[in-house]
């Protein structure tokens, strides 16, 4: 399914406002049913009886479960970018900058919602390609680009050396090296979710270790 034609169906038209409320319903129980049961365990009657409408009303705006599978992919895409697009940045010293950033990120990666995103779509994604790169989009390469930003700034103020390493690439390293251990420490230990403190130190060796390798001495 283009992604285009997703956007259509998640739109609800103006000219049926009570419509549009029962399929923003839908969509928000179909949210629920998938995070929680992935898409082979979800069913429409599951999504249907827990958003209270009928069949013939869900079926109007979401005609299979593929429809909504995307749809749910889609919406959460657009509200990762919302929240990644405005990281509240504190500190002038580039390590602060970094720590802002690196925590910002792991606060919506390792939450509860975000494992379980991140497990639908890695399941999911041979069955559903472009959603997959949808969610490669909206997610990792987005606060690349945020973060390879940051880096040019610093560059440019002599206060990095890239050593021929593309600001692109340096960000990303980054960005997998805070994600990484911590992404799949929780990943593989659902009953133990991470704690501040965790965060905090995850965040602080990757910045640490991304420092000495690239922050020019002063």
């Amino acid at each position: 399914m283009a992604i285009s034609s997703i956007d259509s169906k998640i739109e609800a038209s103006p000219r049926e406002p009570l419509l549009s409320k029962k399929a923003r319903a839908v969509l928000d129980a179909a949210r629920d049913i998938f995070l929680a049961n992935g898409f082979a365990g979800a069913t429409t009657d599951m999504i249907q009886q827990a958003a209270g409408v009928s069949k013939s009303t869900m079926y109007a705006h979401y005609p299979n479960k593929e429809a909504l599978f995307a749809a749910v992919v889609e919406a959460e895409c657009e509200q990762f970018l919302k929240t990644v697009r405005k990281p509240k940045l504190t500190g002038e010293r580039l390590a602060d900058i970094l720590n802002s950033m690196a925590q910002a990120y792991l606060e919506i990666v390792l939450s509860q919602d975000g494992l379980a995103l991140y497990r639908m779509i890695v399941a999911e994604a041979p069955r559903f390609p472009e959603l997959g790169r949808r969610f490669y989009l909206a997610g990792p390469a987005t606060i690349n680009g945020i973060v390879a930003e940051r880096l040019e700034i610093a560059a440019s103020k002599g206060e990095m050396d890239l050593g021929g390493m593309g600001v692109d690439s340096a960000a990303a390293l980054f960005v997998n090296m805070v994600r990484g251990e911590a992404q799949m420490q929780c990943l593989m230990h659902p009953d133990a979710p991470a704690s501040a403190a965790q965060r905090d130190q995850w965040a602080k060796d990757a910045i640490t270790a991304f420092l000495r390798a690239f922050q020019k001495e002063h």
